[in-house]
C-alpha cells in the first residue's frame, strides 16, 4: 500500500451515514478511504484528535466580499481568513457591493483580478441579474458563476437595482434555458410595495417598516413565477416563518424552490436588540423570539435547507445608533459554526444536523460535487472542532476588517481548532482557488 499523505483521526467523525469513530486516508487533495478508528495506516502524518469532533470543511454561499471598490468594507484576504477560522473552506461571493458589481464577464473579470492570490479558502461567484443586462447571463453563466442573485426591492446601494416583476420573469426564463450548474436565480424577497422607511430610530420602529408580510408576499411571486417559468429559484435569508407554508407547499407541488436562513436568525431575537445596537441591523430583519422558534422548526422539516452567513460587513462609522439610517448587515462569516452549534446543541440537535444544514446541503445548492462532506472522492477540507469548548467573542480578535458583530461579548459553544483545505493546513499562505460551477 502507498504511504498516505495525510491521516486524522477521531471518534466524533461526522459523516454523511452519521457521526462514528474513524480514521480519514489522504492522499493528495482528496479523501481517498475512511478505515475504522485504530486501524494500523502508514502515514506521512497521523494527527489523533481523540474525542475532538471531525467535520466537512462548511460551505457558505452567501457572503459579501465587496472587493473591488469597497475594500475597506471588507476583502478577499481578511474574509477568507475569517472563513477559514470559522471552519468554512468554500465562499461564493455576492454580486452586489463591490464596484463594480458582478453583472457582466468584465466585472467578473476585475474580481478575479483583485482576488487572485489572496485567497485562504476555495471561492467561487454568483453573478448579478439586475434591469437591463439579461444578454450579460448567458455569458456570465459560460464563465463559471454558479448562478444569479437579484433583489425586488432595493438593495441599499444605487449601482444594483431590483428587477420588476416582469424583469424577474425574463431573467428566469432566461436562466431556465442554461444547462449545467449556474441555472439557478436566489432571490431577496421583500415585497417593496409592503415597506417603508422607519418612523423613528429605535429597532421596534425598523422591524415594523420590514414587516414579515412583506416577504410572505415577494416569496408567492417567486414561487409563481417558478412554476409558469421552469426556472430553479432560490429564497434567501428567510427572516419570516410567515413563508414557511408557502415555501413547503411549492416544495411539495414539485416546484424548484429552496430556502435558506442565517445563524443570527437562528441565534438572536428581537427582544435582544441593545437600544442603539446597530451591529444588529440587517435586511430582512431578526424577528422575535416566537418567530425564530418556527424557523427552526421549518429547518427541521426540510422547507429550509441551508444555513449560510450573509456575511455583509461594513466600516464602524457606517453602523451609527439609529436604525433608520445604520447600514443593514452582519458580519459573521467566522461565528457561524459555534452561533449555530450553540443554539443547535440546546434544542437536541447533533453535529450531523449543522453539517448538513452549513455543508452539505449548501454544497448540493451550487451543485459542487467535491464539497461537503467526509466520504471517498471528495476534496480533504476538513475542521477539527471542539464542540464543548467556550469560546467568548471578542470582536477585535475577528478576523474580518471591521470588527462589529453582534456576538461581541457572547460566549458561544463550540470552537474551531485546526481548518485543512484540500489536505492542507490554512496556516496563512493562501492556497484557495477560484471554483467554476461544474458544466461551465
Amino acid at each position: 500500500m502507498t504511504q498516505l499523505d495525510l491521516v486524522i483521526r477521531s471518534r466524533r467523525t461526522v459523516t454523511p451515514e452519521g457521526e462514528r469513530a474513524a480514521a480519514v486516508a489522504v492522499q493528495g487533495e482528496k479523501i481517498t478511504a475512511l478505515y475504522d478508528y485504530a486501524a494500523p495506516l502508514d502515514a506521512a502524518e497521523d494527527i489523533d484528535l481523540r474525542d475532538l469532533a471531525l467535520l466537512p470543511g462548511l460551505v457558505d454561499t452567501h457572503v459579501h466580499v465587496n472587493e473591488p471598490g469597497r475594500t475597506h468594507w471588507e476583502g478577499f484576504d481578511s474574509a477568507t481568513r475569517a472563513a477559514a477560522a470559522g471552519g468554512v473552506t468554500t465562499i461564493i461571493d455576492m454580486p452586489l457591493n463591490s464596484l463594480p458589481p458582478t453583472v457582466s464577464v468584465a466585472a467578473l473579470e476585475a474580481k478575479l483580478a483583485a482576488a487572485r492570490g489572496q485567497c485562504h479558502v476555495d471561492v467561487g461567484f454568483w453573478g448579478g441579474a439586475v434591469p437591463g443586462n439579461v444578454k450579460e447571463l448567458a455569458p456570465l453563466h459560460e464563465r463559471g458563476v454558479y448562478g444569479f442573485k437579484c433583489f425586488m426591492s432595493p438593495s441599499g446601494v444605487a449601482e444594483f437595482p431590483p428587477l420588476t416583476h416582469g424583469e424577474l420573469r425574463r431573467a428566469l426564463e432566461e436562466v431556465a434555458g442554461f444547462a449545467g450548474s449556474g441555472g439557478l436565480m436566489v432571490v431577496h424577497a421583500e415585497d417593496p410595495a409592503l415597506l417603508r422607511e422607519p418612523a423613528g430610530p429605535t429597532y421596534s420602529e425598523f422591524l415594523e417598516s420590514r414587516p414579515g408580510v412583506s416577504e410572505r408576499s415577494a416569496v408567492q411571486r417567486v414561487v409563481e413565477l417558478a412554476r409558469e417559468t421552469g426556472a430553479r429559484a432560490h429564497i434567501l435569508h428567510v427572516s419570516s416563518a410567515d413563508c414557511l407554508d408557502v415555501l413547503e407547499a411549492a416544495q411539495a407541488a414539485g416546484v424548484a424552490v429552496t430556502a435558506e436562513t442565517c445563524p443570527h436568525y437562528l441565534t438572536l431575537a428581537a427582544e435582544q436588540v441593545p437600544e442603539g445596537g446597530t451591529a444588529y441591523k440587517c435586511c430582512p430583519p431578526i424577528r422575535s423570539e416566537a418567530n425564530r422558534d418556527q424557523l427552526w422548526d421549518g429547518l427541521a422539516r426540510g422547507v429550509l435547507s441551508c444555513v449560510v452567513s450573509d456575511h455583509s460587513p461594513s466600516p464602524a462609522d457606517l453602523k451609527v445608533p439609529d436604525f433608520a439610517a445604520a447600514w443593514g448587515g452582519i458580519a459573521s462569516l467566522q461565528l457561524g459554526l459555534p452561533a449555530v452549534w450553540t443554539e443547535a446543541s440546546r434544542r437536541g440537535y447533533g453535529l450531523g444536523d449543522v453539517v448538513r444544514w452549513m455543508s452539505a446541503n449548501p454544497s448540493a445548492l451550487a451543485d459542487i460535487s467535491g464539497k461537503g462532506g467526509i466520504e471517498p472522492g471528495k476534496d480533504a477540507d476538513l475542521v477539527a472542532f471542539d464542540p464543548g469548548a467556550d469560546n467568548p467573542v471578542d470582536a477585535a480578535r475577528l478576523h474580518h476588517k471591521n470588527p462589529v458583530t453582534p456576538y461581541h461579548g457572547r460566549v458561544l459553544k463550540g470552537a474551531v481548532l485546526t481548518t485543512w483545505l484540500r489536505g492542507r493546513p490554512v496556516d496563512g499562505e493562501p492556497h484557495g482557488r477560484f471554483l467554476p460551477a461544474e458544466g461551465t
